[in-house]
């Protein structure tokens, strides 16, 4: 068996590939043109695969992607073809989830507000003028500056996508104490305490009920532009949107107008139509934004399980065993 690499991976990941292909032969070509020819009698394929190497191959069966989304790896031949797919799904479920309730609790207890006046040395609680409260006798009322500040137990969170990410930030959820509503293309098991996953038919009622909506779906022929205007209209004055998964997803224009209307309270992005958001873009300016230049999937634990999931499916497919991250190309996940 024969497996190809390409891009050219570098010594130590190299290194510790051919330890678990062992009597595999292994190619790590520098070139596409180098690719084109290692690929005729080769297995299996890990890189960035192109319409010219897969119609130069001649008996591969298992491709590897390097990467979980796979909207821009996908191409009509390689949706028709036998070979199994596999991509990277799986990596980034805690760091991501981490970045999600770090963006609700900024929400919730007005941070990002506080930062913007922290540089200006502004003294401002969120909400109005904070009135007085009598030392022995505690507070009375409750007052504007109290409702300017929420607690995330309590609250409605809506997850929209049930994968390995969307089920994390649903379970952080439960136990914050959150209400926890979860819509998904495909029947999956919930963790427990969630209602759902209901199926993308009642995406409104998800987008009615939550405080925040969480997008953690992958991008498909039928999420591009899922969340538009209409879908805005949906969601509470005072909920938050955050986006994580895709950002073609969201139709940032509505987006736009919605914040800028106060039809919807405020947004945390990490991801956009148009990466990096072009400098003049409005959103910039928006004190109920969070915007973030597609970080969330970042640690240090990554490198190290992307590669633990190839050397598994290398082991995997030399047994013949069934592989992991199997995708259905033509749903492209």
């Amino acid at each position: 068996m024969k497996l190809v690499l390409f891009p050219a991976v570098e010594p130590p990941r190299l290194n510790r590939i051919a330890g678990a292909c062992r009597e595999m032969r292994i190619s790590n070509c520098t070139s596409e043109i180098d690719a084109v020819w290692e690929i005729t009698d080769a297995d299996a394929f890990f890189g960035k695969l192109t319409p010219e190497m897969l119609a130069a191959a001649g008996q591969l069966r298992w491709v590897q992607s390097p990467t979980a989304s796979l909207e821009h790896y996908i191409f009509p031949e390689l949706v028709s073809h036998p070979l199994q797919l596999t991509n990277m799904r799986g990596l980034f479920h805690d760091n991501i989830a981490d970045h999600v309730f770090g963006c609700m609790l900024c929400f919730a207890r007005n941070l990002h507000v506080y930062i913007r006046q922290q540089e200006r040395a502004e003294w401002k609680p969120h909400g109005g003028i904070k009135e007085g409260q009598a030392f022995r006798s505690g507070p009375a009322v409750t007052t504007a500056v109290d409702r300017a500040h929420t607690t995330l137990g309590g609250s409605t969170l809506g997850v929209v996508g049930l994968g390995s990410i969307g089920a994390e930030i649903a379970r952080r959820g439960v136990c914050f104490g959150m209400q926890v509503v979860a819509v998904d293309s495909d029947s999956r098991e919930a963790p427990d305490g969630v209602a759902g996953p209901w199926g993308t038919d009642r995406l409104d009622s998800l987008l009615e009920a939550s405080d925040y909506v969480v997008i953690a779906a992958p991008h498909t022929p039928q999420t591009e532009k899922l969340f538009s205007a209409g879908k805005f209209t949906r969601m509470k004055s005072t909920a938050v949107l955050i986006n994580i998964g895709r950002g073609a997803i969201v139709d940032l224009a509505d987006l736009t107008k919605a914040l800028a209307t106060g039809q919807i309270g405020g947004a945390a992005l990490d991801v956009f139509e148009v990466e990096p958001l072009p400098s003049d873009h409005p959103l910039w300016g928006f004190e109920n934004v969070i915007l973030t230049p597609h970080i969330a999937g970042h640690s240090p634990a990554i490198a190290e399980r992307h590669l633990e999931v190839l050397l598994a499916n290398i082991s995997r497919f030399k047994r013949g065993a069934p592989l992991l991250n199997v995708v259905d190309k033509e749903r492209w996940f």
